[in-house]
């Protein structure tokens, strides 16, 4: 992490405000057109499986998780993952990544998918879908919809459309 003091702290619903402009500064208004933004429409994150990243009191970094299902298997959606740009290149993706993996495997969740490059995530355990096995409501590059197992073999067995797991009332 180079020489910056990286703190990683739980999301809190006082950070909302913040998070949102670096989203808007970091993925523009063109995000809302993306699938995976489609699913999280409506539903909430999960504040105790959200991060963020702050240098001193300086939030430069962010990491949600929203409840999905995989046909009628629960999981987590991750994203979005953002870092400011003069900060990339320092690990703080990778740090908010490893944390939020840690969190949910330790609070019980076995599955985990994104949209996202394979050779940044599979640095911390995601591995592509099999082309068909899952599929997203809306256009995705299937080389880009990944998994991570929290628990062994998790993903076995497990097929059908990714949707947004409503929570119970």
């Amino acid at each position: 992490m180079n020489d910056l003091s990286l703190i990683i702290l739980s999301e809190t619903a006082d950070d909302a405000e913040a998070i949102d402009r670096l989203h808007e500064r970091t993925f523009g208004p063109g995000r809302y057109a993306k699938t995976a933004y489609r699913i999280r429409e409506g539903v909430a994150h999960q504040l105790d499986l959200s991060f963020t990243a702050r240098i001193g009191t300086l939030m430069v970094g962010s990491v949600r998780l929203s409840l999905i299902r995989i046909g009628q298997t629960p999981a987590l959606l991750l994203g979005p993952l953002t870092v400011e740009p003069p900060f990339r290149e320092r690990g703080i993706g990778q740090a908010l990544l490893e944390r939020a993996l840690k969190e949910a495997k330790a609070k019980g969740h076995r599955l985990m998918v994104l949209v996202g490059d394979e050779p940044y995530y599979a640095k911390v355990g995601f591995k592509k879908i099999p082309k068909g096995v899952a599929t997203m409501p809306g256009p995705v590059d299937p080389q880009r919809l990944l998994v991570a197992e929290l628990q062994d073999r998790a993903f076995d067995g497990v097929s059908g459309r990714i949707e947004p797991l409503w929570p119970k009332s």
